[in-house]
């Protein structure tokens, strides 16, 4: 069952439109965009330090990884 990232209302998909609807509020997605929501609505579990410090690591890792 799939829930609706913006009211919690149940989605169905339609096969000939490849999308995933609301029954409730009508808001229509793809799959893709469907999983960017959630992620977007996700509460992280980071705090701002460990946010900056896991940029911070990664920035550097792309860094050395073109020398």
């Amino acid at each position: 069952m799939t829930y609706c990232p913006e009211c919690g209302g149940e989605m169905s998909y339609i096969a000939v439109t490849r999308l995933y609807v609301c029954k409730s509020c009508g808001l229509s997605v793809t799959g893709q965009e469907l999983d960017e929501l959630r992620d977007r609505n996700k509460p992280s579990d980071e705090t701002e330090d460990e946010i900056r410090e896991n940029s911070r690591r990664e920035y550097l890792k792309w860094y050395l990884s073109k020398k």
